[in-house]
């Protein structure tokens, strides 16, 4: 019998979470920043993931909330640390720009976090993981290339133009000026400037 209570309070509690969580969505939807902050807050104070998330977009972006940007880190590390992909990726981020600790600390677990949500199929993960490995202290061009091409197989129109700047220039790959243009033609459609401008040059 404790034990079915026991179940029924953590039911309870999730759904009150997932609740708060939907109807701070629907706040911000109608404009309603200071609300809907509340309502991500409440839950995410309760462990919901998905509410912690959205808490660190609040504090990120100033929306509900006043801008904080370590509040922020703070909250995609709890929605990280429950293997919520697109938290993954934002608190990765945070770590490289704004972390505490020793840069090479902060730098290896940001990349493990980028990877994992990479690996997740968050396309800005991989396009950044991309540009990351491409322009390192230590360059990695093939593992760039890698990351990049899964981003433009996404839809990324960027990470495409990066991927002709890739055959190019023999950037992880052997140089192919046909594979180049078949790259920048495909950003450049996808309305990419970059590519267009390198089409024309």
């Amino acid at each position: 019998l404790e034990e079915a209570a026991f179940q029924l309070q953590q039911i309870f509690r999730i759904d009150i979470s997932i609740a708060l969580n939907i109807l701070g969505i629907e706040s911000m939807r109608a404009g309603h920043c200071r609300a809907a902050f509340t309502c991500f807050k409440l839950a995410a104070d309760r462990g919901y993931s998905k509410a912690q998330f959205n808490v660190g977009l609040c504090y990120e972006h100033g929306r509900g909330t006043e801008k904080d940007l370590e509040k922020a880190g703070f909250y995609y590390c709890q929605a990280a640390s429950s293997h919520h992909p697109m938290a993954q990726y934002r608190y990765g981020r945070y770590l490289l720009q704004h972390g505490p600790g020793s840069c090479w600390d902060r730098q290896h677990k940001a990349v493990a976090l980028l990877e994992r949500a990479a690996g997740a199929g968050i396309t800005e993960a991989q396009a950044y993981l991309g540009v990351f490995y491409m322009r390192g202290l230590q360059p990695k061009q093939k593992r760039g290339l890698k990351y990049l091409l899964q981003a433009a197989n996404s839809g990324d129109a960027q990470s495409r133009y990066h991927v002709g700047v890739c055959y190019e220039q023999g950037l992880g790959v052997q140089r192919n000026l046909a594979e180049a243009l078949r790259h920048y033609r495909q950003s450049a459609a996808a309305g990419n400037g970059q590519a267009q401008e390198r089409l024309r040059a």
